[in-house]
């Protein structure tokens, strides 16, 4: 019998840990008292991932003009809608929108310092003004400061949850929400390739998963062993699609990852963004 939603303090009685399904959370209040805001987090919780569930059908095809009624799904169409000149469905959002929709809930009536909800990777921040936030990410430190817009963060690679149509061993993406930078980082992870190189193994997405919104697209499984040119080659054409997102106002800054090469992204002029 499957269990319902869990809430727990982690021993350092400073986080909270909400488990459902595929939903793993690690959410903190920095800076002011934390039970009221667990407590809106704990109830908002409950029942988030049967609303996501009712909807699953329409989320796992590209929009249609579909009106989805689950407030979490409204925040993926909404975050994929300015990327549908691609292949791409609601769900390369619902991480990053399970995110942003309980930080929502977390700061909602209180004065909060700093606050974030971490969805394995996927971070939605809070900033009040003078704050600022770290997080490690497979390229180094990123510091956000409050003065920038950005309050999203997502990593997407081959290696990672997803499955991915690309070789990026990781692609981080700092945007204005976390379900933007989902979508984002997603797409630069899939662009990340090198097409018909024998040394990389692909397979359909739905012999690992029936219920893939992939479909039969082919999704990585392996990479070999690639030259630095090979590795080069495969970052530029993500860092084309970054850049081509960033000229768009749909991300800030990316950080792309492969084969220990690291590329970036330019980042937004009100951005403060900085990697150690």
């Amino acid at each position: 019998m499957s269990r319902g939603p869990q809430a727990a303090l982690l021993p350092d009685g400073r986080r909270l840990h909400l488990h459902h399904g595929p939903v793993d959370l690690i959410i903190e209040v920095i800076g002011a008292p934390r039970q009221a805001a667990y407590e809106r987090a704990i109830a908002r919780f409950d029942g988030l991932l049967d609303g996501l569930v009712r909807e699953l059908p329409a989320l796992r095809c590209p929009l249609d003009g579909h009106r989805f009624s689950d407030p979490v799904a409204r925040r993926m169409a909404a975050a994929v809608a300015p990327f549908s000149g691609q292949f791409v469905t609601p769900m390369a959002a619902v991480a990053g929108a399970v995110a942003d929709e309980m930080l929502a809930a977390l700061v909602a009536g209180d004065t909060i310092p700093r606050a974030y909800v971490n969805n394995g990777g996927d971070i939605a921040f809070h900033l009040a003004p003078g704050q600022s936030m770290t997080s490690l990410a497979p390229s180094g430190e990123i510091r956000i400061t409050a003065d920038s817009p950005a309050r999203g963060m997502a990593t997407s690679g081959w290696r990672g949850r997803s499955h991915s149509l690309g070789i990026a061993d990781a692609v981080t993406v700092v945007a204005r929400s976390a379900a933007a930078a989902d979508v984002a980082a997603t797409l630069i992870a899939n662009a990340i390739d090198l097409p018909g190189h024998p040394g990389i193994a692909r397979t359909p997405a739905t012999t690992l998963n029936p219920d893939s919104d992939l479909g039969e697209r082919l999704v990585t499984t392996g990479v070999g062993a690639l030259h630095d040119h090979e590795v080069a080659a495969a970052l530029e054409r993500g860092l084309r699609v970054g850049e081509d997102f960033r000229e768009r106002d749909l991300l800030h800054q990316a950080a792309l990852v492969l084969d220990r090469q690291v590329a970036t992204t330019h980042s937004q002029p009100e951005s403060v963004l900085s990697h150690a």
